[in-house]
């Protein structure tokens, strides 16, 4: 591929660029921009919202027809890693988990009337939504196949009783997407379902405390007692859950990568902004051999992560499911996201360990990112699979 960007992708990435640096950045300096789980309140994200939509730079992954950019993925690598120079940018343009997966998910999966109703509110962001997979043990973790909550059909309704947790987002979200199991056939047993927090048959039983920071509704457990269903919001058919999940979070897990790219990067902003400041012993940190070879591993790392994950997005935008290639990705920025937090906190020292700059949120924040949407360890035995497979095929070209 080339990685040369197309003229309209670069005035795109240009226009984030200037619109986070104007906008978005200057929110992070005020504390009164966090709110009690030290994500922007949501009505001080409106108010920056409403400057995105205007202008033009409002949910990039979405179709135009709905409000959204309709761009290809690789134009969202560009742009997610703009956004996230700030904690705040993804949430600011509308391109932050979960809803962001959603939305790819129900624009590719979902009826006409489906996308009407469950669709255009989110990219509207007149609501939330949250995607329910998650199970405590021995439920599904990262093998759907091991899902207990059960959705039995009842007539031209599906009633489900279960237990989920850590759904993020689940608190506060208006439209949810969940996973459940419609028989004991382990390719077509699993079923995608959509349905309204205003439903009565289930219930939020607590938001989980986490090391944090949370994203808005933050990440919640929740039980399943008689929600009904009406057929007709069934995604895709009964028994294509499994296939929804692939979906959904293939390209999800990749977004993950372009957002933390950006955080990576800003980790390397501020501590290369420290160190061509800081004197000690009668010489200034960038010009320590020592810190220079810190700072270079993890230049050299996040554009290994970066090459990775724009090849993925063209593979991806090529029409291909790209496993091993997203799994690639994930692995080497999760691990190059947390490296350049902590570097970055070491250089800074003592006002890096602080709350004076975003590097203690960022690295808190990083710490899920080798949990999140299947741990490394999975993706790593997902790479060996596919090398035992394809043999010396595993590197070929194209």
């Amino acid at each position: 591929m080339d990685f040369t960007l197309s003229p309209e992708i670069e005035s795109l990435r240009l226009r984030v660029r200037a619109f986070v640096e104007e906008h978005v950045l200057p929110l992070e300096a005020d504390p009164a921009n966090f709110a009690d789980h030290e994500n922007i309140p949501e009505d001080r994200l409106e108010l920056v919202r409403a400057k995105a939509k205007k202008a033009g730079l409002w949910a990039p992954q979405s179709p135009k027809e709905f409000g959204g950019m309709g761009l290809p993925i690789v134009a969202w690598a560009a742009i997610y890693e703009e956004a996230a120079r700030s904690i705040f940018g993804p949430l600011a343009i509308h391109c932050m988990a979960p809803d962001d997966g959603n939305m790819n998910l129900l624009a590719k999966t979902g009826t006409p009337a489906q996308k009407e109703k469950w669709l255009r509110p989110i990219v509207d962001g007149k609501v939330r939504s949250a995607f329910v997979m998650t199970e405590p043990a021995p439920g599904s973790g990262s093998d759907p196949g091991m899902m207990l909550t059960r959705a039995e059909k009842k007539g031209d309704r599906y009633i489900v009783r279960g237990r989920k947790w850590f759904i993020t987002g689940a608190d506060g979200a208006a439209h949810f997407i969940l996973i459940a199991r419609t028989s004991n056939d382990a390719r077509n047993g699993l079923t995608a379902f959509l349905y309204h927090k205003d439903q009565p048959g289930w219930k939020i039983l607590r938001r989980i405390p986490i090391m944090g920071p949370e994203e808005h509704g933050g990440h919640c457990e929740l039980e399943f007692d008689g929600l009904e269903i009406p057929a007709e919001n069934v995604l895709m058919k009964e028994g294509d859950g499994l296939r929804v999940t692939q979906i959904r979070l293939g390209p999800a897990r990749l977004t993950h990568c372009m957002r933390w790219l950006g955080f990576a990067k800003r980790c390397m902003e501020i501590a290369q902004d420290y160190v061509g400041r800081r004197e000690g012993f009668g010489i200034k940190l960038a010009d320590r051999e020592s810190v220079q070879i810190k700072l270079g591993e993890v230049a050299h790392q996040i554009e290994i992560g970066r090459l990775l994950t724009m090849h993925a997005a063209w593979k991806l935008d090529q029409g291909e499911r790209a496993r091993k290639e997203v799994s690639m990705a994930k692995v080497q920025v999760a691990d190059t996201l947390h490296n350049a937090a902590d570097v970055a906190i070491q250089v800074n020292g003592a006002r890096g360990y602080s709350k004076d700059t975003i590097l203690e949120w960022v690295y808190r924040y990083a710490r899920s990112a080798r949990l999140v949407d299947g741990a490394s360890e999975v993706h790593k035995m997902v790479l060996a699979r596919f090398m035992r497979e394809e043999g010396r095929d595993f590197w070929k070209w194209g």
